[in-house]
């Protein structure tokens, strides 16, 4: 039978003469009164639950016609097709059984060592046992959650800190604290002001979420002085640090700093990476470092959450790290977003006003500029897209509503 003329109820019909059969009609947006009939079925912990401001751009800046400084995508155009093409290619003549097929909950070995060799290039040595294969590194974060995070419970962040997280937190109904920064990265003093004070209520964090490295939205990278005293005051009270590490070999100039993971040995940092923005976001593999009793949470919650990372996406990224050309890339890619973020900060000189002032990051993705206060970026956001230009708002940064003054911009998307 033509697909054509299928008929769901099992009446054949024609292209031309298409079922009379009605399907059901699908409004696009809820009405109030669709919102009323469901609300006693929410769970409680949706009422707190936020939006991430970059997906809700997404539909907007997919749009050929957005100049689109929003994202943190990185430019998958540089990826040569031939070489993405080769490669699946031979998963398919070699191992298309296998690569369709489910895998094991905390990765393959294969995968696992490639991981290790992504660390191993910023100096780290993990122990493959510590590390689980995640489906992206937000998957990671929401895992780490998942198992640490009771409702009520506080965990610090730094201020501004990765708009994608604080969807995360809200959703586990975290008590979130932001701390500080400068161009040093997170303000320390401000850190031990704020545990002396939850000393003095008798509270003590879950753990403290840091992107030390090009943070995002910042931009900055904390100094060897700040990452020392933070993993010391993490051993002195026995506090867990998250370490959230997406860009530290997107480095365009400055010296290479420690990881918070190699100076802690592993023992109460916990550590989350992604291959998205050196490889490709599209595949969709992460991975989180975490000592044997928190890793076994970790597990579990994978387990009821997805089963497994897509075993295809593994079997590409053994065979493209196979090929031994994967720091080559790295190398090229950094090129091109140090000539990217040359233009953005020469445009911002050039633009901006007087009063504004913005990082001047050495590697990642971001410039974080805040604005005069009498700017509110998400009502500036509001006119940018009428004229088809698009960025995060300072707000999506915050738990509180700061940041009203500030923008994330990114730069490493072709526009």
């Amino acid at each position: 039978m033509d697909p054509a003329s299928y008929d769901p109820d099992g009446t054949p019909g024609t292209p031309e003469t298409p079922s009379a059969t009605p399907r059901p009609h699908r409004r696009s947006h809820s009405t109030s009164s669709d919102i009323a009939r469901y609300a006693d079925l929410f769970a409680a912990r949706t009422l707190v639950m936020r939006s991430s401001a970059m997906r809700d751009l997404m539909e907007i800046t997919a749009r050929p016609e957005v100049i689109s400084l929003a994202g943190g995508l990185p430019d998958t155009s540089t990826f040569p097709p031939a070489s993405f093409a080769a490669q699946m290619t031979r998963i398919a003549q070699k191992s298309s059984a296998s690569a369709l097929q489910y895998g094991p909950t905390e990765g393959f070995a294969e995968t696992k060592a490639v991981i290790c060799d992504v660390m191993a290039a910023e100096g780290m040595s993990p122990d493959p046992e510590d590390v689980i294969v995640t489906t992206g590194g937000q998957q990671a974060i929401d895992l780490i959650c998942k198992a640490l995070i009771d409702p009520g419970d506080i965990v610090i962040a730094e201020g501004p800190t990765y708009p994608g997280a604080v969807p995360v937190f809200c959703s586990y109904e975290a008590d979130t604290r932001q701390v500080g920064m400068d161009s040093e990265g997170m303000r320390i003093d401000e850190l031990e002001e704020l545990l002396a004070e939850l000393d003095r209520e008798g509270r003590r964090p879950k753990f403290i979420y840091s992107v030390p490295t090009f943070q995002n939205p910042g931009g900055v990278t904390m100094s060897l002085e700040r990452r020392r005293r933070l993993v010391a005051i993490a051993r002195e009270r026995e506090i867990l640090v998250v370490e959230d590490n997406p860009y530290g070999l997107l480095r365009y100039g400055g010296d290479r700093q420690v990881p918070l993971y190699l100076l802690d040995g592993g023992d109460y940092v916990l550590y989350v990476g992604t291959l998205s923005k050196i490889l490709s976001p599209g595949i969709r593999i992460g991975w989180a470092c975490a000592p044997p009793p928190v890793m076994a949470k970790i597990v579990l919650g994978k387990q009821a959450a997805d089963l497994c990372t897509s075993t295809l996406s593994q079997y590409f990224v053994r065979e493209y790290f196979g090929e031994g050309r994967w720091l080559d890339y790295i190398a090229e890619l950094s090129r091109i977003y140090s000539a990217r973020r040359d233009a953005m900060l020469e445009a911002l000189g050039r633009y901006f006003p007087r009063q504004a002032t913005w990082s001047e990051p050495d590697g990642g993705l971001f410039v974080w500029a805040t604005l005069p206060d009498y700017i509110d970026t998400t009502d500036l956001l509001a006119k940018a897209l009428r004229d088809n230009v698009a960025f995060v708002p300072g707000q999506a940064a915050f738990v509180d509503g700061r940041g009203s003054a500030s923008m994330r911009l990114n730069f490493s998307a072709q526009t």
